[in-house]
């Protein structure tokens, strides 16, 4: 096999040739590629890999070739053709059961991906996971330390996530090239202050193009909660053989109980908005 060699995380990798020449193909082919019917846009840590796995198993669900295509976050400077490449060919879809879709939890969080996704993918359906605010952001956290990005303490991190945070929502939004990475890897509380965030999208969204899933329910009640976003979907129910498994499950040790209390408080007055919004309680700590 011909390979051309590449650098990636400073060491000498060789990238087969065939990749090049299967993407440059999708690339020339992409207006015949379908657009997506769904987009999974949140939470990070919220349990978006494991629907997305679960939903691309079912045989009308026709997936991309990667889960997190990141295309109206961090690579919408490729432009529109780059990302149709990502997707299957239409004549996939001429019997009108199949569908397809991608899972970009950045999405729900990025200041100027809402707008865009309304305005190239008006018709999409968007399903949320929302997983309690306190879990999610430790999980969040605990994922920055070992991919080596997060050298603060918990209790550091989120102390100093104000002035990390600071202007960097503007800077993403005001320039498509902007590196997002302070955005996206350190907004452990601000990604849990979920009304604002629904709010946003179903002022773009109709209520009934948007479903909301309790991340907890994806956890324990597995079956049911992919059942939902299947109707959702407009597909049949169906489920594999095997038991439904988890995707990137991490282990840590325990937040400490005076931490966790601090974010409870924290999360108070966020959470009973949200429930008062959605007229559902997630019975998250009160």
């Amino acid at each position: 096999m011909i390979e051309n060699p590449s650098i990636k995380n400073g060491l000498l990798k060789k990238k087969p040739l065939r990749l090049e020449v299967w993407w440059a193909l999708h690339r020339l082919t992409y207006l015949w590629r379908k657009s997506p019917d769904f987009l999974i846009i949140g939470v990070m840590k919220g349990g978006t890999t494991s629907l997305f796995r679960y939903l691309s198993k079912h045989p009308q669900i026709l997936p991309p070739f990667r889960k997190e295509i990141k295309y109206f976050d961090c690579n919408y400077f490729k432009g529109a053709s780059w990302y149709r490449a990502h997707f299957p060919l239409k004549k996939k879809f001429t019997d009108g059961s199949k569908v397809t879709g991608e899972a970009t939890p950045y999405y729900i969080f990025h200041p100027t991906a809402p707008d865009r996704i309304a305005s190239a993918l008006p018709d999409a359906k968007i399903i949320i996971l929302l997983r309690n605010p306190i879990d999610r952001a430790y999980s969040h956290y605990q994922h920055m330390v070992r991919v080596g990005r997060e050298p603060l303490s918990f209790e550091e991190a989120i102390a100093a996530e104000p002035a990390r945070l600071a202007g960097e929502a503007e800077k993403v939004a005001a320039d498509v090239r902007y590196p997002t990475y302070r955005h996206l890897q350190y907004s452990y509380l601000g990604r849990g202050e979920y009304l604002t965030q629904i709010e946003k999208w179903h002022s773009l969204f109709s209520k009934e193009r948007v479903l909301i899933l309790q991340s907890e329910d994806l956890y324990s009640a597995t079956s049911e909660t992919v059942k939902r976003a299947q109707e959702f979907l407009g597909l049949e129910f169906w489920e594999p053989d095997n038991a439904y498994g988890v995707f990137k499950e991490g282990s840590y040790q325990p937040m400490k109980a005076e931490t966790r209390a601090k974010l409870a408080m924290h999360f108070k007055l966020y959470n009973e908005a949200l429930y008062a919004y959605l007229d559902k309680d997630f019975g998250w700590e009160k």
